[in-house]
């Protein structure tokens, strides 16, 4: 009797600590032990939202865009490591994801892909027509962007279309409409995410040159801290018309010169374009799309 209930009780052991296995992998699958490229798309977003509600967003609102800000963000980085599945294990940061390692099949990553797809556009119905309309585009973007660094130096570009996508849908939701402040923003953050993604490529150029992939920090060169800079410069003087035009005080301004402080930042991190200090550059940009998000907060209330 004993000894049929220790095997019961191994066996359920045994089964918690594979179903725990399970977990770890399918996070790591979905980055969830790395949030950063969550944030950066969420921020934005944020921005759109307590733009369009001028300060005073629903709850029902909140929830939508934070976990279909969530799930979009999951499903499109396990499309892109199906994408990348065979240039990943050549690339030292990548070859231990779990696509790559062959931990995750693909009909598994493919199920997983549909359940949160699935969920994000659930999420969406609960909105107007038009945001379900804009959704669509938005699955286009995710599986078109993994391509674009096979056959252009600018994936960099299209990336900046998937993560700005969200506030086009935001005024949407709000307002049922995609007024001429939305295009602003959305401009905007395409800017923004030009930076950040091609100081994140700076991370992995040697790799990408070997084997073929193209970024925008291949096609700048030596020039990339200098275009970089330029960039960040557009970027601040952008959301300073956006503060001007809607009218923001002293708060707005302050975030400002808080987010060029942070940029400076960065460019002294890339100075030596060393991997570990590019990828700290561009880690950085989650408080650049925080300090904006306060600002923008402050100015409302």
């Amino acid at each position: 009797m004993y000894g049929r209930f220790a095997h019961d009780g191994y066996l359920r052991v045994s089964r918690f600590k594979s179903f725990r296995k399970k977990l770890v992998l399918y996070g790591d699958l979905i980055r969830l032990n790395k949030p950063i490229g969550w944030l950066l798309l969420l921020w934005p977003t944020l921005w759109a939202l307590w733009v369009a509600n001028e300060g005073t967003p629903s709850f029902h609102l909140i929830f939508v865009f934070v976990a279909g800000v969530f799930l979009t963000r999951s499903a499109g980085v396990i499309v892109n490591d199906l994408a990348d599945r065979d240039f990943d294990p050549f690339v030292k940061r990548t070859k231990t994801r779990p696509i790559a390692s062959g931990k995750v099949s693909v009909k598994a990553a493919c199920m997983v892909i549909f359940a949160l797809t699935f969920s994000a556009f659930l999420l969406v119905l609960t909105t107007n027509r038009l945001t379900v309309y804009l959704s669509f585009f938005a699955v286009l973007i995710t599986l078109i962007y993994p391509l674009m660094k096979r056959h252009t130096y600018l994936p960099q570009v299209f990336l900046g279309v998937a993560f700005s996508w969200g506030i086009p849908m935001a005024f949407a939701a709000s307002t049922n409409s995609v007024p001429k402040m939305a295009w602003l923003i959305f401009a905007t953050n395409m800017l923004w995410v030009l930076v950040y993604d091609t100081i994140y490529a700076m991370t992995d150029r040697k790799d990408d040159l070997k084997i073929g992939l193209k970024s925008t920090a291949i096609l700048f060169g030596d020039a990339d801290r200098f275009i970089i800079g330029i960039i960040q410069v557009m970027f601040i003087a952008a959301l300073y018309s956006i503060g001007h035009q809607l009218g923001f005080g002293q708060a707005y301004n302050v975030s400002l010169l808080v987010t060029s402080g942070l940029m400076i930042r960065q460019q002294f991190l890339i100075k030596d374009r060393k991997p570990q200090k590019s990828f700290r550059a561009f880690t950085n940009n989650n408080w650049v799309g925080m300090t904006v998000f306060l600002g923008i907060v402050f100015s409302l209330t």
